[in-house]
C-alpha cells in the first residue's frame, strides 16, 4: 500500500547551539508554499533543511522534530528512497557516473517503475528552462555546468521522482533561472525550501525563516509589504543576468546594459 499524500510537514522546535530552546511552536509547511531560509554563514541554515530531509525525530544535534500530516512519517519516507518525498539538492551536488544525460534519466525512470515512455526527453526539457546553457540527450552528466546540472535535478525531481517538496540549498550561485524556478514549483503544487543569500529568491518567498546561532531566530511573513523591494531586485538581478550573458559570450561591457 501507497504512503498517503502529504498534506502538510510540520516543524516543531529544537535548541539553540547554546542549549536555549527555540522561539516558536511550530512551523508547518504546505504543497504550493514558498519559504527562504536566511542567515549570516554558519547560522544553521543546513542543518535545518537536513533535519526536514531526514526527517529528524529528536535525533539530531538541533533536537528538532519532522512531523508528516501531524504524525510520524511512515517508515518507507524514511527509508525507501522510491518513497521519499523530499529531495534534497544542495550547490556541491557531483555526479561520479560517466552517463549521458538520457541513460541518467532513464536509470532513475527504471528505478522507480515508471511506464511514461516520454517523461526523458519532458524532464530534459523542463530543465532546459531553467538555464541558457542548453543541456542535451547525450551530454555526459560530469560534463555538465553547474548550472546545468542543478536544472536538470530540479526537473528530474519535479517530474521523474514526482518529490512533494524540494529542498534547494544555494542553487542560485549556479545561474538558474531562479523565478521560472519558482513559477514552475508553484505551478506543479509543490512545497519549496530554499536555504539562500539571494534577496530575489528571499522576496519572492511567501515566509522567510531567520536563523541564528543554529536556531530559528523568527518567522517573517512580508504579506505584499516588500512589493517594491521585489520590483527594485527583479531590476537589478535582470542587469546582472544580461551581464553575465555578455560576458559568457565574451563581450566587453563598456556602457549600460539596460534597466
Amino acid at each position: 500500500m501507497n504512503p498517503p499524500p502529504i498534506r502538510e510537514i510540520t516543524i516543531l522546535p529544537g535548541r539553540s547551539r547554546s542549549g536555549e530552546p527555540e522561539r516558536f511552536a511550530a512551523i508547518t509547511i504546505r504543497p504550493g508554499d514558498t519559504i527562504s531560509i536566511v542567515g549570516p554563514t554558519g547560522s544553521g541554515k543546513s542543518a535545518l533543511i537536513n533535519d526536514i530531509e531526514v526527517f529528524a525525530r529528536n535525533d539530531t544535534a538541533t533536537g528538532r522534530t519532522i512531523l508528516v500530516n501531524g504524525a510520524y512519517p511512515p517508515e518507507e519516507f524514511v527509508r525507501d528512497p522510491a518513497h521519499k518525498p523530499v529531495a534534497l539538492i544542495t550547490q556541491n551536488t557531483r555526479c561520479l557516473a560517466d552517463l549521458t544525460v538520457a541513460e541518467f534519466l532513464t536509470m532513475h525512470v527504471r528505478s522507480r517503475k515508471i511506464g511514461d515512455d516520454d517523461i526523458v526527453d519532458r524532464t530534459i526539457d523542463l530543465a532546459n528552462e531553467f538555464t541558457g546553457e542548453k543541456i542535451l540527450p547525450g551530454a555526459r552528466m560530469t560534463a555538465l555546468s553547474g548550472g546545468q546540472t542543478r536544472s536538470l535535478l530540479v526537473a528530474d525531481a519535479v517530474l521523474v521522482a514526482a518529490a512533494p517538496v524540494l529542498l534547494l540549498d544555494e542553487v542560485e550561485n549556479a545561474g538558474i533561472f531562479k523565478e521560472r524556478v519558482i513559477e514552475v514549483l508553484r505551478i506543479e503544487g509543490k512545497a519549496v525550501i530554499f536555504v539562500t543569500h539571494d534577496p530575489l529568491i528571499s522576496l519572492l518567498s511567501a515566509r522567510r525563516i531567520v536563523m541564528r546561532n543554529g536556531a530559528v531566530d523568527r518567522v517573517i511573513e512580508p504579506d505584499g509589504r516588500e512589493s517594491d523591494a521585489l520590483r527594485e531586485a527583479r531590476r537589478l538581478d535582470g542587469i546582472l543576468r544580461r551581464m553575465r550573458e555578455h560576458i559568457r559570450a565574451g563581450d566587453l561591457i563598456t556602457g549600460p546594459v539596460g534597466a
